[in-house]
């Protein structure tokens, strides 16, 4: 669909990428060119030498779209400085790989020029909240837009960790750790660990054990109406409970995790042309046969 068009665009960057600072200097001129208002909140506005300067709680009332240049690391820290998910996201990819960043350095420009006119689309990407209770209270809660990973630990002794659906119990994983996952996230940690790809649109949840000690688990993609418990059953040690890979809390034995579909949605800017799939093609290496 065509979007409203833009003038004040937030931007996060991965300010250590070689690339950086040649990246925000076309983004610098081409914005100039455009009448359009550069907005930071961190030390980004350090390579900028024209940018409004803003505090970061602030951050997303001021501006009208989030630009992220660096990876889908860059896009994840990016996304949790926004509190407002009506503010959507463009991801500029500085880096090898990153499934989220859907422009490439050398499309900046072409890039401003479609937010300007606003004629770029959007797809909308889930978010999960993840609950953490201790002793029957809720300690902390987090969002999440990639995965929540429960594991690791000072010793690399084996843990019990029991998953229930709607409150039935699935089953109980002898295990390293377990990962529940958006379709965002199902191209992150979840695919290294033998989990499937799915549409970033797809209602579901991905829930995927890491070493399991049976050959018999798999992977299960389960609806993203219900409401999945992870059960910490059995441990030996203090467990990482990381969200986003951004942040992270320490959970025991007999603390739970319940994890819900948020109700709201976030939005990533696409330029006209963009096509997931050819992302899974290029990013994955994938061929097939050729006749």
């Amino acid at each position: 669909m065509v979007e409203t068009r833009i003038k004040r665009i937030g931007i996060v960057a991965n300010c250590a990428k070689p690339e950086a600072s040649s990246a925000l200097r076309t983004l610098e001129n081409k914005s100039r060119e455009l009448g359009m208002t550069l907005v930071t909140c961190d030390e980004t506005a350090e390579f900028l030498g024209h940018s409004e300067k803003t505090d970061a709680d602030q951050f997303d009332a001021q501006i009208d779209v989030l630009m992220a240049l660096g990876g889908d690391g860059t896009m994840l820290s990016a996304v949790r400085r926004i509190g407002n998910v009506n503010v959507p996201v463009l991801g500029v990819n500085l880096g090898s790989l990153g499934f989220m960043t859907s422009v490439t350095q050398d499309e900046i420009e072409n890039a401003l020029t479609v937010l300007a006119e606003g004629t770029f689309t959007t797809s909308s990407r889930s978010l999960a909240i993840c609950r953490i209770f201790r002793n029957g209270d809720q300690i902390t809660e987090h969002r999440s837009l990639n995965d929540m990973v429960v594991g690791w630990g000072e010793s690399s002794r084996v843990i019990t960790l029991t998953v229930l659906i709607d409150g039935i119990k699935v089953t109980s994983y002898e295990c390293d750790g377990l990962i529940v996952s958006t379709p965002t996230g199902s191209t992150g940690h979840q695919l290294s660990a033998g989990g499937p790809i799915l549409h970033p649109e797809t209602p579901a949840f991905i829930i995927n054990v890491i070493c399991p000690h049976t050959i018999s688990t798999r992977p299960l993609v389960v609806p993203d109406d219900r409401v999945i418990t992870v059960h910490i059953t059995k441990s030996p040690k203090t467990l990482i409970m990381s969200i986003d890979g951004q942040e992270r809390e320490n959970v025991d034995q007999n603390d739970r995790m319940e994890i819900v579909r948020d109700p709201e949605y976030i939005r990533f800017i696409h330029l006209p042309g963009y096509n997931y799939f050819s992302v899974l093609r290029q990013k994955l290496g994938w061929r097939g046969s050729v006749r």
